[in-house]
């Protein structure tokens, strides 16, 4: 690690140190080589840097309320075609939405500033402070970095990979969605002046920084009381993406199995990893050997696995033993050395009938099984080939990213310095952690300059953008188009898995959603979609309809590879149509008319037999019969 200045302070209770961490070099990893690691702490400073804070937060959170509100949001994107997840973030009032990357490797968030003189083309736009009517700058202060200007505290922040980003710090409303019962919050976030790297390219808007550090996202809501000091992160599974993250506590279910993280060792999270077992046979290595340097660290922005070198050895080998049925292959890129396989066909579910079972082996005896989405990506040219992984380390510290905790729910127990692991559906776990109702209400802030501004009740919607459903109008039913390019031309597409996926991803019955247009040219179509209401109401709710339409807008629709890539061309959201009182009661008129003319030809047909019988049974008093009137005379 880079110098790490520390501002000491003298307090009345104890000796508290208060600092923001200026010039830390985080380990990141959004792609399968270099290998990026945590670089050289200055661990006593840090040790005492930890061990202040953990005192500090620990009398805070002796009388903590166990129903105070989590952030809850989703994660989107997925590990190995991304080489991340990201969550949404709005910040400002109003709101301005950014995707960005979860990284508890990073200790400060930041995102794109409308300023920034050399930075990518992202996601979403910039931000732009001047349209926020509650934007603060930071000023320079003698516990910051500060500009050229001796104005704005700044951060810095320079990556492994050569990436970096730099600008200046701000103070804002940060809002969570509107899944999240947490309100919006104060907090302290970068603001891009420059970035370099990956960071420059990649589609994601910015970082979210999940680790231990003043600047920290998950300390200053800890800082604030406002959540308790824990998160929680779940990856979906391979070819899945998404997931779920909870910032706060949760009540860790009794499956969950724990790992001491030792935070006096350095900001990243550690674990106790003891040894490994393949195929249930344990690794033959030295003591210590997951114990180097930083220990086992884990790093949610990293993609893949490292080991210290005579690990990654043993464990390839062990692999290599146990997969006798399959054909040792190529990696996808001739500049690497991949240890692939093929033949292992293309479900995912049937992996473990050709790969081993793993377990990690922590020091306290719990174990924690992984399956063979936790070690094998897929191979991007072969199809039902995969590859390992986890690497070799140029170094003894052991690094866990994204790949080893897919569909595993990971607890940063920070409050108990222990993380937690569990087996699940990361895809369906925000399901179980959402809360409905409406958008959390804005507070009350407080400047310091001991102005009080109070939000606006139509800034304060954490996550909905304005005039997407303008007015109070029912949706009649939602149509979109969307392009979709294969890379293999003999592929023809099935609509119908497609339209199933589709369902899943918006959340609707598999019956509301309907096939209306395709067209094709090559590997490309156009295709156009409809989501209709349910077979037993009239028209789609808005809450409902807003969720599809935001799904649609920000692309968050997930498939499996073999679809290709996809882009959202056109959506549009028909009104329930209103229909005039003769439509509306049409069937009523026509019956009706039915009746009544059923009724007046039965009165008309009565009225005629009645005249009929009337007519005949008439006779004149003095009128002579037939028989009288043929008699002939007698004289």
């Amino acid at each position: 690690m880079a110098r790490t200045l520390l501002h000491l302070t003298s307090s009345i209770i104890v000796c508290a140190l208060i600092c923001f961490n200026f010039f830390t070099v985080d380990a990141k990893d959004h792609h399968p080589r270099p290998m990026l690691l945590p670089l050289q702490l200055t661990s006593r400073n840090h040790s005492q840097q930890r061990h202040l804070d953990n005192i500090r937060r620990h009398l805070q959170q002796s009388g903590f309320s166990s129903s105070t509100p989590n952030a809850r949001m989703r994660l989107y994107d997925d590990l190995l075609s991304n080489g991340y997840y990201t969550t949404r973030l709005w910040i400002g009032t109003p709101p301005q939405e950014f995707a960005l990357i979860v990284d508890t490797g990073s200790t400060v968030t930041y995102v794109p500033c409308s300023s920034c003189a050399h930075c990518g083309k992202h996601q979403d736009p910039r931000f732009q402070p001047d349209l926020s009517s509650t934007y603060q700058p930071v000023k320079c202060n003698p516990s910051c970095n500060c500009d050229d200007e001796q104005k704005q505290c700044t951060y810095d922040r320079r990556y492994a990979e050569m990436s970096s980003s730099s600008g200046v710090l701000g103070e804002d409303i940060v809002s969570f969605g509107n899944e999240s019962e947490l309100v919006p919050q104060r907090a302290v976030f970068g603001c891009e002046n420059r970035e370099t790297g990956d960071l420059y390219s990649q589609r994601a808007d910015g970082i979210m920084g999940l680790g231990r550090g003043q600047l920290s996202i998950v300390d200053q809501l800890v800082d604030k009381s406002v959540i308790g000091d824990s998160f929680s992160l779940c990856y979906g599974g391979m070819d899945v993406g998404g997931g779920a993250m909870v910032l706060g506590k949760i009540t860790p279910p009794p499956e969950m199995v724990f790992s001491h993280s030792d935070p006096f060792r350095s900001p990243y999270y550690n674990i106790e990893l003891k040894e490994m077992h393949v195929a249930g046979k344990r690794l033959k290595l030295p003591t210590g050997v997951f114990d180097g340097r930083h220990g086992t660290v884990l790093d949610s922005g990293t993609t893949y696995a490292y080991f210290q070198k005579d690990a990654f050895v043993a464990f390839s080998d062990a692999i290599l033993r146990e997969v006798h049925s399959l054909k040792r292959v190529r990696g996808p890129d001739p500049n690497y050395d991949d240890i692939c396989f093929s033949g292992a066909g293309r479900d995912v579910s049937q992996l473990s009938k050709s790969f081993p079972e793993v377990e990690m082996v922590f020091n306290n005896g719990n174990k924690l099984l992984l399956s063979p989405e936790n070690y094998l990506f897929r191979h991007t040219k072969l199809i039902g080939a995969y590859c390992l992984g986890i690497f070799a380390n140029t170094e003894s510290t052991t690094l866990l990213g994204g790949i080893v905790v897919r569909n595993t729910l990971v607890t940063y127990d920070r409050d108990n310095d222990r993380i937690g692991f569990l087996k699940t559906n990361c895809s369906e776990l925000w399901r179980r952690v959402k809360i409905s109702g409406a958008p959390a209400p804005a507070p009350s802030v407080s400047q310091s300059n001991d102005t009080n501004l109070e939000i606006p009740p139509a800034s304060a919607r954490s996550g909905s953008p304005a005039n997407v459903l303008p007015g109070s109008f029912h949706i009649g039913f939602i149509t979109f188009d969307m392009s979709i390019s294969t890379n293999d031309s003999k592929l023809k597409l099935n609509f119908k898995e497609l339209g199933q996926l589709i369902s899943k991803e918006l959340e609707v019955d598999n019956s509301q959603v309907r096939l209306l247009n395709v067209t094709s040219k090559g590997n490309d179509y156009l295709v156009r979609w409809g989501i209709f209401p349910t077979s037993s109401a009239s028209y789609i709710s808005n809450s409902t309809a807003l969720g599809i339409i935001l799904r649609l807008r920000d692309h968050r629709l997930r498939f499996p590879e073999r679809f290709g890539n996809y882009k959202l061309v056109e959506w549009n959201a028909e009104p329930q149509r209103k229909s005039s009182w003769w439509l509306h009661h049409l069937l009523a008129v026509v019956l009706g008319c039915i009746i009544t003319l059923s009724l007046s030809a039965i009165g008309i047909w009565l009225v005629i037999r009645h005249r009929r019988q009337s007519v005949t049974a008439y006779e004149p008093v003095a009128s002579p019969t037939p028989e009288q009137e043929l008699q002939p005379l007698q004289t």
